[in-house]
């Protein structure tokens, strides 16, 4: 299984969530049965390190970011069975760019894999980009808690295919 995760610039929230799932499949014993990348809509920091702020809250829990940022582009619905969206614009943007209904239907909000967010109504991971430290801190623990839910959601997966 393949997953990409996509948020605005890709140096904040996607490598984030890419280094927690990455991290937590480890955890799990699912480290080689899937692949996890992260990209941008926007292409303003390709090539990038993950914002140091990111990198810094990720490692005091024992998570490293180590990805380069990507741009999103069109392929991508081909290369990946799950796309996952940091927030609604980014999921409208990769919509609009969608070759088939097949590749919108790949199309997720990271999180819907979290079923307090889901209750809430709140299913949006925000940018801290601009903000302070607290914001990482912040987005860590939205992306914790929806990567347990995704988790839970590949171990389905394989069980009901193999």
């Amino acid at each position: 299984m393949r997953i990409l995760f996509v948020c605005l610039g890709n140096i904040c929230r996607s490598p984030t969530a890419e280094g927690v799932l990455r991290h937590k499949l480890g955890e799990a014993g699912l480290g080689e049965d899937v692949d996890v990348e992260s990209a941008g809509t926007g292409g303003w920091h390709v090539g990038h390190p993950p914002d140091e702020r990111a990198q810094s809250a990720a490692a005091a829990r024992g998570i490293a970011l180590e990805s380069r940022a990507q741009r999103f582009e069109a392929f991508h619905f081909e290369d990946f069975d799950l796309i996952v969206a940091m927030d609604r614009q980014n999921l409208a943007d990769m919509r609009a760019i969608a070759p088939h209904a097949a590749a919108e239907g790949k199309l997720r909000l990271l999180r819907e894999f979290d079923p307090l967010a889901v209750e809430a109504g709140d299913l949006e991971v925000p940018d801290p980009y601009y903000g302070g430290s607290r914001g990482f801190e912040d987005v860590l623990d939205m992306v914790e808690r929806a990567c347990d839910g995704l988790i839970a959601e590949i171990r389905s997966a394989m069980t009901a295919g193999g």
